[in-house]
């Protein structure tokens, strides 16, 4: 007898588990500062947390806490399959003067950040285009041969579920003039 889960892994709804239930559906969603929580969940209060100032070390500037009945990893897809992974993108700008330079770092922790893990540190000239403009000329199209950087689903790190948070923490290394427009969209695997 063919085992479709053996030759394909689990593939959602399609097939159910050895129990006989159904699966958990992964997911793909692209993340926005407006998806994130109550105190992060607008451009200028990204862009306040950035400021204009540079520092040393990882400041938390957005997150999300996980909903109930959910599992959540960073990325999507696979590295081996280029046009089946996540492609996302960064950017904080002072539009029409230039860009903010510094290194966005992907976060996933359990409640209150009682237990945090680093799952990837990103220079942020890699995840926008060189058009400081505006915002819209700042965003790189994403796919596979076309731009936006790609961030498979990240395996190696646990599902964080219920409670959990995602999130960004950014260090500014060069400071422009004044931040006045922030936006990413950062593709994420959802299990429910």
């Amino acid at each position: 007898m063919l085992n479709l889960n053996a030759l394909l892994g689990n593939l959602g709804s399609i097939t159910k588990s050895k129990s006989g239930t159904q699966s958990m559906i992964s997911t793909r969603e692209d993340l926005r500062v407006q998806d994130g929580d109550a105190a992060y969940d607008t451009e200028a209060e990204v862009y306040a947390l950035i400021t204009n100032t540079a520092y040393t070390y990882f400041k938390l500037i957005w997150q999300k806490t996980i909903p109930a009945q959910q599992m959540w990893h960073w990325g999507y897809g696979s590295a081996a399959l280029p046009y089946n992974q996540g492609y996302g993108w960064f950017c904080a700008v002072d539009q029409g003067t230039g860009f903010a330079v510094g290194v966005v770092r992907l976060v996933q922790a359990k409640a209150n950040f009682a237990r945090e893990w680093r799952i990837k540190d990103i220079p942020d000239q890699s995840l926008h285009t060189t058009t400081s403009t505006t915002i819209t000329t700042a965003t790189p199209t994403l796919g596979a041969g076309l731009g936006g950087y790609p961030i498979p689903e990240q395996t190696a790190f646990p599902w964080i579920g219920e409670d959990s948070i995602i999130a960004i923490k950014y260090k500014l290394v060069t400071a422009t003039t004044a931040i006045d427009a922030s936006n990413f969209s950062l593709p994420v695997t959802v299990r429910q």
